[in-house]
């Protein structure tokens, strides 16, 4: 939703008493450029500061925009062709933090971003949605209505017209929003009477953010007063009142409330449920009972005991590998070194432990600290530990929480009054002023790349945020990317390896050749070996077991045996995934649904059949053989649901469930010592996909996934079933030789100008119109051509080609990649819409 504002002409018609210029980054799509604009501060706005939202002329027609203060203007400008600020956007202060705008610039430009489009990244949902306008009495206002003892009517009568007379009387008592004002000449002439009032300094108006479900909770609280607890001591001790007696739940009421010892008193909600409404307001009236209206912030982890699972052992003592890492990143903090410190340790090892100590040190510093993880469904698990070994106040930030849990969890960070940010690659974007330590657990994964405007990589803007504030940042993973370890190999990156487990043993790896089970006649998704893994489960003794099956659903492909039609989404031309929860098909691009279709939309035969499987299809084989063990799925299916991931988590955990089934959600993040088997009922899905990072996600995926088993005092087994049991990736995972994988991958990214041997941009088209994109890409692909040429850049065009999903939403999809040292530098300007600009893809697809 746009935030510009079509008011009427006149509204921006402001003095001109420019006193400095400022530069503001205007929420508008036409102003969602590159560029930020200057504008002059009147004398009578001197007061705005850097961080403050505003309201600006802007375009055409009197039209209006918010937009943010971003700091001085730069450079030479026309001061003649400049126009004023309109107003301030009231809120409780500057939006963001100094750091954080900072912050926000370097994104913009390493993601040929829109600086205002970084900024609302940044800001709790709909912040900048709707403006307010609200008006007040002011205290010129009320001492002119009383003047001389005469009534309001007669005070102002000589002053001002009848109708401004009735719209200062409609606002006595209280401030009111302008749209909830009686209009009975039209909305223009309200507003110019407002004006006029404003002018003359009887109306103050001010313009405040409103935006959608981000607004503070309040509630009613009660404290007994004095004269209330010497009443409640009367009442217990036998005694009469004076006056007029209480009633009995009156009475029942006011012993409640004197009882309770929360400074903060008691909501009046709770006690209006118990012992009524009635008879709380006659304890008011009576002055026995105060009532306060306060804030009540939504903190998510309200109602989550402190320690569900997770604190360390008690007397453990670090490893040596442990201790070496640590003092190098204790190093890095005292130092205030933004050097980025790859943690290599394998999964197990104790990073955690390592987390929790590098926290502490940076807390006992003065700064606060963030910590990052891939997926919603890991967030929980890890506060969980971090609360129970550390006594520190912890922001939880991620898409899964409610619009209002993450408005108030990022007014309690703005305020200072959190220790820890933990949360997905948003977290890296709260409004802290100044941070210590930042950690990137799983840095490999891809789910930090953001797929939407700002396209910025959370590990690599963790970096660049480190930098700013001369923080520490630690990069964790059992499997780091290929990227980062080829940082590390050239020192441009420090590396802590942690080699082994403090406790447990490395699981032992099997490859199944699903080749040889087809030849054997089984069709199931459970090969034997695995099968005979979940038979000889001791669920007594605790045996759980993980089975991860990276695709959702229960079948892959919908099919008529008769003419061979694949059912796949019309928008996307993608095949249709069936779900049996639900009885559905879904399209996993686009997320649309239809129903189950009976016969053949091509040939209309009923002989449909449903090939391949997902999650769901594990889920029921797993019921149907092995009917003792009890089965839990955890997939976005499931995850999407607020809560659900935490309570699968929680059950598989404490010891609910005996199986957990799930998609690469349950491969990484999880430490159940209980897990003893992990099966990979398919290691070929991202094996299989046309893109250059596909060995690199397969070997990190079946890592992670093995690292599950053997936490605890019994073995570990793992089985991975793969159509390709020699491929290198399947085999450094099974012979445990991580350091042959690297080579070979660093060898062809070197080939390829691949990172970290170069910086990749993907820029895609999308049109209705086939040709017409494949026509747009071919023009935009000479063009950069012809620059990088011209300027001697080095940078390699490839493309147009289709995108993997070559339609979506009705839209035609080409992709060019630039390849070379610096790509986005042939960028200039970087193209519009109908492209989009992806500087560091995850994918090529």
């Amino acid at each position: 939703m746009s935030s510009t504002l079509g008011l009427e002409a006149g509204a921006a018609d402001v003095p001109r008493e420019p006193t400095r210029q400022v530069e503001v980054a205007v929420d508008a799509p036409a102003g969602q450029g590159l560029r930020t604009w200057t504008y002059v501060v009147p004398a009578a706005l001197a007061g705005v500061t850097v961080g403050e939202a505003v309201l600006v002329p802007f375009g055409k027609g009197g039209r209006q925009a918010i937009g943010v203060v971003v700091g001085p203007a730069t450079g030479p400008v026309d001061e003649a062709a400049l126009r004023p600020i309109v107003a301030r956007v009231h809120s409780d202060g500057p939006l963001l933090p100094a750091m954080s705008l900072a912050f926000a610039r370097a994104l913009a430009g390493r993601y040929v971003a829109p600086l205002a489009v970084v900024i609302r990244a940044m800001l709790p949902p709909g912040m900048l949605e709707r403006l307010e306008l609200i008006a007040e009495v002011t205290p010129t206002g009320e001492a002119a209505m009383t003047a001389g003892g005469a009534t309001a009517g007669e005070a102002m009568a000589a002053a001002l017209a009848p109708h401004e007379v009735d719209l200062l009387d409609e606002l006595a008592g209280r401030a009111r929003a302008v749209r909830d004002l009686a209009a009975g000449d039209g909305r223009a002439t309200l507003l110019r009477r407002l004006r006029a009032l404003a002018d003359r300094g009887f109306v103050e108006l001010t313009w405040t953010l409103l935006g959608a479900a981000v607004g503070p909770r309040y509630e009613r609280r009660l404290w007994p007063t004095d004269a209330g607890r010497d009443a409640a001591r009367r009442l217990a001790a036998g005694d009469r009142l004076a006056g007029r007696p209480l009633g009995p739940r009156q009475a029942d009421a006011l012993a409640e409330l004197a009882s309770n010892t929360d400074v903060d008193g008691v909501a009046a909600a709770a006690i209006a449920e118990r012992h009524g409404s009635s008879a709380l307001a006659g304890l008011v009236r009576r002055g026995l009972v105060r009532a306060e209206v306060r804030e009540r912030p939504r903190v998510p982890l309200a109602a989550r005991p402190a320690a569900v699972r997770g604190a360390r052992p008690a007397g453990s003592s670090p490893t040596a590998a442990q201790a070496a890492a640590l003092r190098l990143i204790l190093g890095a903090i005292e130092g205030h070194d933004p050097t980025p410190l790859l943690l290599d340790g394998v999964t197990g090892g104790g990073k955690t432990a390592i987390y929790v100590d590098a926290i502490e040190a940076s807390l006992g510093g003065g700064r606060p600290a963030i910590l990052l993880v891939p997926e919603i469904a890991l967030a929980t698990p890890i506060v969980d530990r971090l609360r129970a070994d550390l006594p520190v106040r912890i922001a939880l930030v991620h898409s899964g929480l409610g619009d209002g849990e993450r408005a108030d969890e990022w007014r309690r960070i703005r305020a200072g009054d959190v220790d820890l940010v933990v949360g997905t690659r948003t977290a890296v974007l709260a409004p802290l002023a100044d941070v210590g330590l930042v950690i990137v657990d799983e840095e490999h994964d891809a789910a930090y790349k953001s797929d939407r405007t700002p396209r910025f990589q959370a590990r690599d803007a963790a970096i660049e945020l480190a930098r700013l504030a001369g923080a520490a940042v630690v990069l964790g993973s059992a499997t780091p990317s290929v990227e980062s370890m080829g940082h590390a190999r050239a020192g441009r990156y420090r590396r802590a390896v942690l080699p082994r487990r403090p406790a447990g043993t490395d699981p032992a790896v099997t490859a199944v050749d699903l080749r040889a089970e087809l030849a054997a006649g089984n069709r199931g998704l459970i090969s034997d070996a695995l099968a005979a893994g979940l038979a000889a489960l001791d669920s007594d003794a605790g045996d759980r077991a993980i089975l991860v099956m990276n695709r959702r659903g229960t079948a892959s492909v919908v099919l008529c045996r008769d003419c061979g039609t694949v059912q796949a989404c019309p928008d996307c031309e993608r095949p249709l995934v069936y779900h049996q929860a639900g009885t559905t098909l879904r399209c996993h691009h686009c997320g649309r649904a239809w129903p189950i279709a009976t016969r053949c939309p091509s040939c209309g035969s009923p002989r449909i059949r449903y090939l391949g499987g997902g999650t769901e299809r594990v889920e029921r084989e797993v019921r149907d053989r092995f009917p003792g063990l009890r089965v839990a799925r955890l997939d976005r299916d499931v995850a999407e649901r607020k809560g659900a991931a935490e309570r699968v988590l929680d059950a598989f955990a404490a010891g609910r469930a005996d199986v957990l089934v799930g998609t690469s959600l349950v491969a990484k993040g999880l430490d159940i010592p209980e897990v003893t088997l992990v099966g990979v009922v398919s290691a070929d899905i991202a094996l299989n996909l046309p893109d250059e990072r596909a060995s690199e996600r397969t070997y990190q995926l079946l890592a992670q996934a093995v690292g599950r088993a053997g936490r605890g005092d019994r073995p570990g087994t793992a089985v991975i079933q793969t159509y390709r049991p020699d491929h290198r990736a399947i085999r450094a995972v099974v012979d445990g030789d991580a350091a042959s994988f690297y080579d070979e991958e660093l060898a062809l990214r070197e080939r390829f100008g691949s990172p970290p041997f170069g910086r990749l941009v993907k820029l895609t088209v999308a049109l209705p119109d086939r040709e017409a994109a494949e026509a747009e890409g071919t023009a935009l692909a000479e063009r950069l051509r012809t620059r990088s040429s011209e300027l001697g850049l080095g940078i390699q065009v490839a493309g147009p080609a289709p995108a993997y999903v070559a339609r979506r939403g009705d839209r035609w999809r080409f992709n060019v990649i630039l390849r070379g040292t610096d790509p986005v530098a042939v960028l200039d300007p970087a193209p519009g819409p109908p492209w989009s600009v992806d500087v560091d893809p995850e994918s090529l697809l």
